[in-house]
């Protein structure tokens, strides 16, 4: 009896609890909210995930439509047979899918699944959330007197993607990637494997976005302002600190253009780092990574991926800032 009872008990019926009984507290949880850190805590929080979950669930279903309705030689013919030849041709098909990088995850595990090599794969996942057309347009509305912003964000960001591309070819193995297993979809009609691959991929990667959500809530709450305005008077400890904050806040890319103009006492190679980093690594980017690709790929994959980043954003911002 109580294990049938228990059987029955899924998230939908835990969240319909929670709700409840936020409801009946809904005094006590208003009392508690009132306090200046929370309330900034909560805001955060809230935006973070306002940001990123239709990008999730774009990104969901378009790995659910991967798997499900394209056939594995699609693949084989859309990208070149050579691996290092596939890592820019996906590179460039990111540039033309918009999308934010809550989303490019899942779809590149899905990519990765289908048998696309995870180099190419990866390279997809970074270029597609940073040099978008949406991306690349929000930027030029923010920095409308600086339009080299706009080129240097797309020539950074397409380099970054295939240089990590390439880089995991050469050292990247295979037993750092491990796939969470999804419930076999044959023997499944086309719509009910559809629905069963969104409802997998949303419920994975959706807790590790709300951790990482979490974790940007709170670093924006406990690190000072001050300490920004003590750091761009130095030209190399501000790249740095730039970058740190990109990766720290986790503000979607369709976003992060009009926070990084606002940071004006910075100067535009520091805010072309924190651009060009943020859509790549960031608190829950490397959450999700971890979730969708294993954490030993995550703990490899993100510091690479910062410093690569913090590179060709000082060497493109030297030559067109």
């Amino acid at each position: 009896m109580r294990a049938g009872i228990a059987e029955r008990i899924g998230s939908v019926e835990v969240l319909a609890a929670l709700l409840v009984l936020l409801i009946v507290l809904r005094e006590q949880v208003a009392g508690l909210l009132s306090a200046p850190a929370l309330a900034t805590w909560t805001t955060v929080f809230v935006s973070v995930m306002v940001q990123a979950v239709p990008f999730l669930v774009f990104g969901v279903t378009l790995s659910a439509v991967i798997a499900v309705y394209v056939p594995p030689s699609f693949w084989a013919r859309a990208l070149p047979r050579h691996p290092a030849l596939a890592v820019p041709v996906a590179s460039a098909a990111g540039v033309v899918l918009p999308g934010c990088e809550c989303g490019a995850v899942p779809i590149a595990g899905s990519l990765i699944r289908r048998g696309v090599t995870p180099a190419a794969a990866l390279a997809f996942l970074l270029a597609a959330p940073a040099v978008n057309p949406i991306v690349l347009t929000a930027t030029a509305v923010a920095f409308p007197g600086n339009p080299e912003m706009v080129l240097g964000r797309a020539v950074a960001g397409l380099a970054v993607a295939v240089v990590m591309g390439w880089l995991w070819l050469r050292l990247g193995r295979a037993d750092w990637l491990r796939l969470p297993h999804r419930p076999d979809l044959d023997g499944l009609r086309r719509g009910q494997a559809f629905w069963s691959a969104v409802r997998h991929d949303l419920v994975h990667a959706g807790g590790f976005l709300v951790v990482g959500a979490m974790a940007a809530a709170g670093i924006n709450v406990l690190v000072p302002e001050r300490w920004l305005q003590t750091l761009a008077d130095q030209p190399v400890l501000s790249v740095l600190a730039l970058a740190a904050l990109a990766v720290l806040l986790s503000i979607c890319s369709e976003a992060d253009a009009f926070v990084a103009a606002s940071l004006s006492q910075f100067s535009l190679t520091s805010r072309l780092a924190f651009l060009v980093v943020g859509p790549m690594v960031d608190l829950k980017l490397i959450s999700m990574q971890a979730g969708i690709f294993g954490r030993r790929f995550a703990v490899r994959f993100a510091p690479a991926t910062f410093a690569v980043a913090v590179v060709f954003a000082v060497i493109v911002g030297m030559v067109l800032l």
